[in-house]
């Protein structure tokens, strides 16, 4: 659950400087051409009847009420602005901040909740259903809060409101007038969605930016309902980008865990075909991804051309020849579609039969069929566990197969890795003795972290060859193990220069370590490019 913080922003502004002497009568004014018809009844001299003191409120709210709804709200935007309490602390040693923001929430929420100095009748229906909820609000507050609202209660003939809204929305609007009023509200994942379309609906945009993000950061959190792919299909319904980047960068980056789980067999078809175009997906295996859409095509079956975009999306170079044959004997996937990827299948085998530069000469080899992904097996990488990582520098060495081809099959490379928790520039790093030597070197400065990345040998195998090298950074979020951050570097520049540029590792609950130690993968890609342009 979240605590989501009230930003009244330049309506709370406005609200000090002008709605004591102008709101309420403004209001009333553009209230009054729609009421002329209205007769109220005559006044007593005790004051006016209880229908008559009804009506008044529908102009604005009584001295006394209102009196404590402008202070609220004055006092609640000088709070969120901090500019003038804080500007008199500045001038003024002598001048202190009293703060009972605290309790002020509590007074609008007990307003709330008691219907003091109530004007309008909120009446909720539930769309398709006789279920009725009925709210007892204040107009000046729902109009400060929701241009939306401002404008239903300026053409409102009577203290009545009736609302429509959809079951889930309908379930969680005593949440929203809620955060209206005391600009927080405590939410579980399942009534995030209903609550954003409230947001949007009324223009609480405040409400709306908030809601993305807590749902851009719950990503990780366990739910039956497989929560992430609905987000996903909702943002990307209310073009709500950023929230559907996140979800999409989420699923690619964590994708060996989502296989596993049920976000994989829910998976509509625009996103399954978006996430196999991408070459960041963080998995085992080419061919773990190949048996995942297998299950895909077999639980949700698809049309015949999504299954043939999707099987063309495989990167078939990546998976080994042997398991290219058994593929093609015993896939009944790949039995009924073989033909409509005959064609990669066969530029597949060339390239593993054949040498990168021999291959170069002949056909275009950056495009995706011969990129890697992210793969974790342990012929592109090595995972790498730093205690305690800003004590001093650490180095490790692995081995990394040549390359994907059934040509480089038995070739290795060395790679030396060294973290530096501070600051060392190049230029004053001792060189690598026997390619595994920790550089211990004064600090002028805290600095910040750092990796570098370099073979340990080199080879004419290297011709047409070029390394990516892949920094996979883990955490622990919901109390699940997800992937941070990913960081990319070519083999010309040996580092990358935002490596963890953001990441406080003194901190012992820094969101980048586990239980006090880094979590690092490293992935080798080795990338092909042309030597030769073909001539046929």
């Amino acid at each position: 659950m979240l605590e989501l913080e009230c930003h009244m922003g330049q309506r709370g502004h406005r609200a000090v400087t002008s709605l004591a002497v102008g709101y309420t009568g403004t209001l009333r004014e553009r209230r009054r051409t729609k009421q002329k018809r209205i007769t109220p009844r005559r006044e007593s001299k005790q004051g006016a009847t209880r229908p008559e003191m009804a009506f008044a409120f529908q102009g604005g709210f009584p001295a006394g009420i209102c009196g404590v709804i402008l202070l609220t709200f004055s006092m609640q935007a000088a709070m969120v602005s901090g500019a003038v309490l804080r500007q008199e602390a500045v001038l003024d040693n002598s001048a202190a901040l009293i703060n009972h923001s605290m309790a002020l929430v509590q007074r609008m929420e007990a307003l709330l909740i008691q219907g003091n100095g109530s004007d309008v009748s909120l009446r909720v229906q539930t769309t398709n259903s006789d279920e009725v909820k009925v709210i007892q609000a204040h107009s000046l507050v729902l109009s400060l809060q929701s241009e939306v609202f401002e404008e239903l209660l300026l053409t409102l003939n009577g203290s009545v409101l009736t609302l429509r809204e959809a079951a889930d929305c309908a379930a969680v609007f005593d949440k929203f007038i809620r955060y209206l009023y005391c600009g927080e509200l405590l939410l579980r994942l399942e009534q995030a969605v209903p609550l954003h379309k409230l947001a949007t609906k009324y223009h609480v945009q405040a409400l709306r930016r908030g809601l993305s993000l807590y749902m851009s950061q719950h990503l990780a959190s366990d739910s039956p309902a497989s929560h992430v792919v609905g987000w996903y299909q909702y943002a990307a319904q209310t073009g709500d980008t950023a929230l559907r980047d996140s979800c999409l960068q989420y699923l690619s980056w964590n994708l060996s865990t989502a296989l596993q789980s049920g976000e994989w067999g829910i998976l509509g078809s625009e996103l399954l075909l978006s996430l196999l175009q991408r070459s960041d997906l963080v998995l085992h295996s080419e061919l773990e991804l190949y048996e995942a859409l297998e299950a895909w095509v077999g639980r949700n079956q698809p049309t015949e051309l999504t299954a043939e975009a999707a099987l063309r999306s495989i990167r078939y170079g990546m998976i080994p020849p042997q398991q290219l044959f058994r593929l093609q004997k015993q896939s009944p996937l790949m039995l009924k579609h073989q033909e409509s990827v005959r064609d990669l299948l066969y530029l597949a085998f060339q390239f593993h039969s054949a040498s990168p530069t021999q291959l170069a000469k002949y056909f275009d080899v950056n495009c995706s069929i011969f990129t890697p992904r992210n793969y974790l097996s342990a012929a592109w990488g090595a995972q790498w566990v730093i205690n305690n990582p800003t004590r001093d520098d650490r180095s490790t060495s692995f081995q990394t197969q040549l390359g994907p081809s059934g040509h480089d099959a038995g070739k290795r490379v060395t790679w030396n890795a060294l973290f530096s928790p501070r600051w060392l520039p190049l230029s004053t790093r001792s060189a690598y003795a026997d390619g595994s030597a920790v550089v211990q070197a004064s600090r002028a400065d805290g600095g910040r972290p750092r990796i570098v990345i370099t073979p340990a040998t080199s080879s004419a195998d290297f011709a047409g060859v070029s390394f990516q090298k892949t920094v996979i950074v883990a955490a622990r979020q919901q109390g699940k193990v997800v992937v941070r951050h990913i960081y990319n570097f070519h083999q010309s520049t040996e580092e990358t220069g935002d490596f963890l540029a953001e990441a406080d590792l003194q901190r012992r609950a820094s969101e980048y370590l586990i239980d006090s130690s880094l979590y690092l993968h490293i992935v080798v890609k080795p990338l092909y490019h042309s030597l030769i342009v073909a001539r046929k």
